[in-house]
């Protein structure tokens, strides 16, 4: 609360730093629940923009400070998921989005085949792209940054698979990273 009453290079950068935090324990509690016997997930059908717009206004702040533009085109989809778990997925890739692209910008849109993009024009995977999926896998960038835990990714999969969605990734080094998200099903793998 005094951080909101306050608008200082400081106050942003402390907002920042709780942010990240908070996301860093959401993952942890993700972590845990992953494996769990019950399943708190409300599948139905929503609109996809209002929650990739909740989604980008966590990150608003980061963006702001490190001078970031956001490409966020309309998807104007009607989708079928669970809304806490996929918003879940989208935040964490806007946070590595984030982490790791110094200038230009984030775009956020959908292809024709209801598959949910966000590209980057960060510093891009080497080499590792085909295991950035995998539990505790960081890679050569995720060791020389020493911030990368080697689970957001893979907690993106595991709940992808959880709905029934794809999710990929493009990526070269020095040309930025994309991330797609298949949202043409939502077949729930059994518990």
């Amino acid at each position: 609360l005094t951080l909101q009453s306050s608008d200082s290079p400081q106050s942003r950068r402390l907002s920042s730093d709780l942010g990240r935090i908070e996301h860093y324990v959401e993952m942890a509690l993700v972590y845990l629940r992953l494996d769990s016997e019950s399943s708190d997930y409300v599948i139905r059908e929503f609109e996809l923009d209002p929650l990739i717009r909740r989604s980008v206004k966590k990150f608003a702040g980061d963006f702001i400070t490190k001078h970031l533009g956001l490409e966020l085109m309309p998807t104007e989809a009607r989708v079928i998921s669970d809304e806490k778990w996929l918003a879940f997925v989208i935040e964490q890739i806007l946070s590595n989005s984030l982490k790791y692209t110094r200038e230009g910008s984030v775009r956020i849109y959908m292809t024709g085949s209801k598959t949910l993009c966000i590209r980057d024009t960060g510093i891009g995977i080497a080499p590792d792209l085909p295991r950035i999926f995998e539990k505790g896998y960081t890679g050569r960038t995720g060791r020389s940054d020493m911030r990368a835990s080697g689970l957001g990714l893979y907690l993106c999969r595991c709940v992808c698979n959880k709905l029934g969605h794809g999710i990929s990734a493009v990526s070269a080094p020095d040309e930025g990273t994309e991330i797609r998200i298949d949202l043409s099903s939502y077949n729930l793998e059994p518990n």
